[in-house]
């Protein structure tokens, strides 16, 4: 019985758990549903733009800018170029005899300095000592010679006297022709021993002129001929620069063209360390007579005096260095000077009126122009200038505050 009623209650059990399970299910799923469409009706209502507001017109802007005054005067200008420090002097040396070498000086060493009449190198002199002997010893026998016909002569003449004779002897009787040929036979050799000497002289290879050695080529035991380059050297009692100028330049310098013209002093830079201190002064000394054909420039030449600083406390020069050149130009008159970042569009300004705040454009004329500032002719109305950006909506009629 009482296993029968348990039995009966399980089941009373089991036969209701389906209506609960279908209830709460319903439940579970309106809620994400109710959650969807809250949540869509939220987006709609603050996506909505608000009403815009008509647009009210008002009174332009005013433009917030930099100017600055321009004021007419009388400015120095200096013009600037480069050009490499060359030699005025460079030869490749040679010996004036052949023969073989048997000592080079040490101021015949690659970048050494010697001075004129220095010997650099030294060729067996015992050739040349034999030659000397030899045309003294010529020397000798036609003095000689040149004596005895001397004395026949006399002997001739005074001959002639104790003869009688009255009238004047003829050359032949007076040994003249042979006289006259043995006194150039010692004239002759005269000349041979001067040019032994000076072929004996000449194997010591002396220096031209005071200087630098660029390159030697030779050395000792070698054996030279005449056209045997020794080495390359230079003088260095100057160095010279070749600038170029440009043709609309000319008219701002006055440049010397004869010989007897005074120089245009000139000052250079080291182009290749442009914080270097050192200076040095030059000076302009020629012309050449033509412009270049394919950039119309001039070339002037410049004169550095001492540019090893051999005679003074200057820093030395190098040849081949590059430098860069200031030259001291004529004045401009009656000119504008502006700021080269004020220009826009390659020949254009903005002026202010200074009564009515107004900006306008002006069309330019350039009379000089350096890296950072252009001299310009009057360009007419407005007494400030526009200094700040050129903005693509900037246009004549706006306002400054």
């Amino acid at each position: 019985m009482n296993k029968f009623r348990d039995t009966h209650e399980l089941v009373d059990t089991s036969a209701s758990r389906p209506t609960v399970t279908w209830a709460g299910n319903l439940v579970r799923g309106l809620i994400p549903l109710a959650l969807l469409a809250i949540g869509l009706a939220g987006y709609l209502v603050l996506s909505r733009k608000p009403p815009e507001a008509p647009a009210v017109k008002g009174a332009p802007k005013p433009l917030r800018t930099r100017v600055l005054p321009m004021n007419k005067g009388n400015f120095p200008i200096e013009i600037t170029t480069q050009g490499v420090v060359r030699s005025h002097t460079e030869v490749s040396l040679t010996s004036q005899v052949n023969g073989r070498i048997v000592s080079v000086s040490s101021a015949f060493e690659d970048g050494a300095f010697f001075q004129v009449g220095e010997i650099l190198l030294e060729l067996d002199p015992i050739d040349f000592e034999l030659a000397v002997v030899s045309a003294k010893a010529q020397l000798a026998r036609a003095e000689t010679i040149l004596s005895q016909e001397q004395t026949r002569a006399r002997q001739a003449r005074l001959n002639w006297e104790d003869l009688g004779y009255e009238e004047e002897p003829n050359e032949l009787v007076l040994r003249l022709p042979q006289l006259r040929e043995a006194e150039i036979g010692v004239d002759s050799a005269k000349s041979q021993v001067e040019s032994a000497m000076r072929n004996l002289e000449r194997s010591k290879v002396r220096a031209p002129f005071s200087g630098r050695v660029l390159r030697r080529m030779v050395g000792v035991g070698q054996t030279i001929a005449g056209s045997t380059p020794l080495g390359t050297i230079f003088a260095t009692d100057y160095a010279e620069v070749r600038l170029p100028l440009a043709s609309k330049d000319l008219k701002f310098l006055t440049l010397p063209e004869k010989s007897d013209d005074p120089p245009l002093a000139v000052e250079f830079m080291d182009a290749l360390d442009s914080t270097s201190p050192h200076r040095w002064k030059g000076w302009i000394t020629r012309t050449e007579g033509a412009l270049d054909g394919s950039t119309l420039e001039l070339f002037v030449i410049a004169r550095i005096d001492d540019p090893f600083g051999l005679h003074s406390d200057a820093a030395p020069l190098r040849m081949g260095q590059p430098v860069t050149a200031r030259i001291e130009g004529k004045p401009v008159e009656n000119v504008f000077k502006v700021p080269r970042e004020a220009v826009f569009e390659l020949n254009k300004i903005i002026v202010v009126d200074p009564e009515t705040m107004k900006l306008s454009n002006r069309q330019i004329t350039v009379i000089f122009g350096t890296e950072s500032e252009l001299y310009i002719s009057d360009p007419g109305g407005g007494s400030w200038l526009f200094t700040g950006h050129h903005p693509a909506c900037l246009c004549a009629g706006r306002f400054l505050h």
